[in-house]
C-alpha cells in the first residue's frame, strides 16, 4: 500500500473525520506473550498485521509459539481450523523497521524497559509517516516521558491490554500529557473495532488495573511466604470469597512472574510506597527461572496446553 493510499484514507491528519473502519493494516513490534495477544485480536477484527521481531530466528521462534497457541483453542473447542488459518494469513512477519513506515498505527509491545522502549519510539518517529500513531503497550512506564523522545507527542498514546489479549474485553487508553483528543477518539474507535471496551485513564504510574491489582498479587504472595496458607488454598478463598475468576497466584502465573516483579520494581521506584516492594519470594521464583505458565511453573504448575495441573 502506498503514502498516497494512506493520506486518502487519514485525510490531511483530520483525525477527528477518521474511522477506524478506514485502518487496514496495524504494526506490532514485539512477539512476546503480550505481542502475539496483540496481534491474534487485531488479526481476528479483520486487519492486517506487519509483526515485527528483532532476528529471524526469533521472529520464527514467536510466530511458532502463536501457532502453537491457536492449536490450543482449537484443542479446547473455541476456536475453529478455518478461523485459525485466517487469523494467520493476516499476520506478516519482519524485522526490519522500515517495513513498517508506512503503517497508520504502530503498537509497540516490547520488553518493560524504559530504555527500550524509548530508543523504539526515536527510531519511529524518524522514519515513519507524519501521520502515523504510535501506541505504547506499558503497564507502569511514563508515556510522557516515552513521547519526548518523538517531535509528535500529540500523536503518542497508551493502550494498556491486559493477558490473555484475546479474551480480556477491556483497554486502558492512556493520554499523555500531549495526547490530542484526536488521537484519542481514533485510538477508542479502533480498540472497539477490536471488540475491547476502551477506559480512558490519564497518565499516572500504574494507571488504574496494574496499581490496583499489584498490592493484592503481593499480599498474597507475602501470606504464602510466612506460611499461612498454602498457594491453593490462598487461591480457593479468594476465588469462592470474592468471585475472582482467578485467584491472585494463578493470575500473578498468568501475567508471568517476571512481568509482574518488573512492575512491581517500576511502581516501587516511581512511587516509593512500601505496598509496591516486591515480595522476596517472588525474586527467588524469577531468579529460578519458575515464572509461571508460559513456563509450565510458577506458584503452581502448568501442561503442555496451560491448563493447570491440579496435584
Amino acid at each position: 500500500m502506498t503514502d498516497t493510499h494512506f493520506r486518502e484514507i487519514l485525510g490531511d491528519i483530520q483525525l477527528t473525520k477518521k474511522d477506524s473502519d478506514g485502518i487496514h493494516t496495524i504494526a506490532v513490534i514485539g512477539l512476546g506473550v503480550m505481542g502475539q495477544g496483540i496481534a491474534q485480536t487485531v488479526a481476528t477484527a479483520g486487519i492486517e498485521v506487519i509483526a515485527v521481531e528483532k532476528s529471524e530466528k526469533r521472529l520464527s521462534h514467536q510466530l511458532k509459539s502463536l501457532d502453537e497457541s491457536l492449536d490450543n483453542e482449537i484443542h479446547r473447542w473455541t476456536m475453529t481450523k478455518s478461523e485459525k488459518r485466517a487469523i494467520l494469513s493476516r499476520i506478516k512477519g519482519k524485522t526490519d523497521l522500515t517495513d513498517i513506515s508506512t503503517i497508520p498505527v504502530v503498537i509497540e509491545a516490547v520488553d518493560e524497559n524504559f530504555e527500550l522502549k524509548k530508543k523504539l519510539f526515536h527510531d519511529l518517529d524518524t522514519m515513519c509517516g507524519p501521520n502515523t500513531i504510535l501506541v505504547s503497550n506499558t503497564s507502569t512506564l511514563n508515556l510522557s516521558k516515552l513521547a519526548a523522545s518523538t517531535k509528535r507527542a500529540d500523536k503518542v498514546i497508551g493502550m494498556h491490554f491486559l493477558n490473555p489479549v484475546p479474551k480480556v474485553p477491556l483497554v486502558e487508553l492512556v493520554r499523555g500529557m500531549k495526547t490530542s483528543d484526536e488521537t484519542f477518539i481514533a485510538i477508542k474507535k479502533l480498540a472497539q473495532r477490536l471488540g475491547k471496551t476502551p477506559i480512558e485513564v490519564f497518565e499516572y504510574p500504574g494507571f488504574v488495573t496494574t496499581r490496583i491489582i499489584i498490592p493484592l498479587l503481593n499480599e498474597a504472595m507475602y501470606i504464602l511466604m510466612e506460611g499461612v496458607a498454602t498457594a491453593d488454598s490462598i487461591d480457593t478463598a479468594m476465588r469462592l470469597g470474592y468471585e475472582f475468576r482467578y485467584g491472585p497466584l494463578e493470575l500473578a502465573d498468568i501475567m508471568g512472574l517476571d512481568e509482574v516483579l518488573a512492575w512491581m520494581d517500576s511502581l516501587f521506584h516511581e512511587l516509593g510506597e512500601a505496598k509496591y516492594r516486591p515480595c522476596p519470594l517472588l525474586r527467588q521464583m524469577v531468579r529460578k527461572g519458575k515464572i509461571g505458565k508460559k513456563m509450565g511453573e510458577g506458584f503452581f504448575k502448568y501442561d503442555d496446553h496451560g491448563k493447570r495441573i491440579i496435584e
